[in-house]
């Protein structure tokens, strides 16, 4: 991840937007770990735990089982078991980046790079899109973005105040416009420009209307002509509040734009932030970032150990 880094102030958001998470489902992992002996009841404790956060039940009993197997001593050992399996449940798609920013994916690609920002409505993908914009403001990029949510003309004026407010570029058309060809003039505007970063902001749609995914498809027709590759990250905005329903929305929008990545919103706002092993395990999806607030910064890099650590309390001491 090139512009964004772990610090000690994205570690404390990251453990504020899990406070709710951390005193509800995962808060009773703690109680059930004191170096005692290994019962039956422990492991269901823990089934019931894990699902009740929304890792899903696929999830939940293959990594208890691959715990099991290693037939821990103590309350103490299944705790590390189950840190290392979870961790890795999360680093494992981020190590098979699908795109070309922010993963380990090589060389970036020739500006401008662009981004594309997806999901279902209300899960705040403009906010993301600003969030976004300021994250690569603070590392020295130029960043224009593009209004392509044409249904709503508050999506268009939100885009604009955020522009003002932070001070970066807004391509926009009417309302009603085609939002392909406001896709079009960005990527024309932002090699006019020499922008570094194009961040195409979408209209939320829902997953099980084909007509507005096929939009999607045809916005990534559009960069792929004009720029001779498709975008550089497809990022899905995802709502933690919406738990498992999340995943139905992720697998029909990769199946029309190849998403690469998730933004996770409201994390804040859940007390079932498990949903993110179920994306990365049942969807293969790294979760690239988190929104930990309402401010423009408050967007932190998603970082798998220190965010496995903070649920389940472990030591201080222990690896990130």
């Amino acid at each position: 991840m090139p512009f964004f880094r772990r610090s000690p102030k994205t570690d404390a958001a990251t453990d504020q937007a899990l406070a709710r998470t951390k005193t509800s489902w995962f808060g009773r992992i703690g109680a059930l770990f004191g170096g005692g002996s290994v019962t039956e009841e422990l492991w269901e404790s823990l089934e019931e735990v894990l699902i009740g956060a929304d890792a899903g039940v696929s999830t939940t009993m293959d990594v208890l089982e691959r715990v099991r197997a290693k037939r821990p001593r103590d309350g103490d050992a299944v705790r590390a078991m189950l840190r290392d399996e979870l961790v890795a449940i999360l680093e494992t798609p981020a190590q098979q980046p699908k795109g070309r920013l922010w993963g380990d994916a090589g060389e970036a690609p020739s500006a401008p790079q662009v981004v594309l920002i997806v999901g279902v409505n209300g899960t705040g993908k403009t906010t993301a899109a600003a969030r976004l914009a300021y994250a690569y403001q603070q590392q020295g990029q130029t960043v224009l973005t593009a209004a392509a949510d044409t249904f709503r003309a508050a999506a268009i004026d939100q885009l604009r105040h955020w522009g003002e407010r932070l001070n970066f570029g807004v391509i926009a058309h009417q309302q009603g416009a085609d939002p392909a060809a406001v896709v079009f003039d960005a990527v024309e505007a932002a090699r006019a420009r020499g922008a570094d970063v194009l961040l195409v902001d979408t209209a939320g749609r829902l997953h099980n209307k084909q007509n507005l995914m096929d939009e999607l498809t045809k916005i990534r027709r559009v960069i792929e002509r004009h720029l001779g590759r498709g975008p550089d990250e497809v990022a899905l905005v995802l709502d933690a509040t919406t738990g498992q329903n999340g995943l139905a929305q992720a697998r029909a929008f990769i199946e029309a734009v190849e998403v690469t990545g998730v933004i996770l919103t409201k994390l804040d706002g859940t007390a079932r932030g498990g949903i993110v092993f179920a994306i990365a395990s049942e969807l293969g999806l790294p979760v690239r970032f988190i929104g930990t607030g309402e401010q423009p910064e408050d967007l932190a890099p998603f970082e798998p150990g220190p965010f496995v650590d903070a649920l389940l309390a472990m030591p201080a001491t222990a690896e990130a």
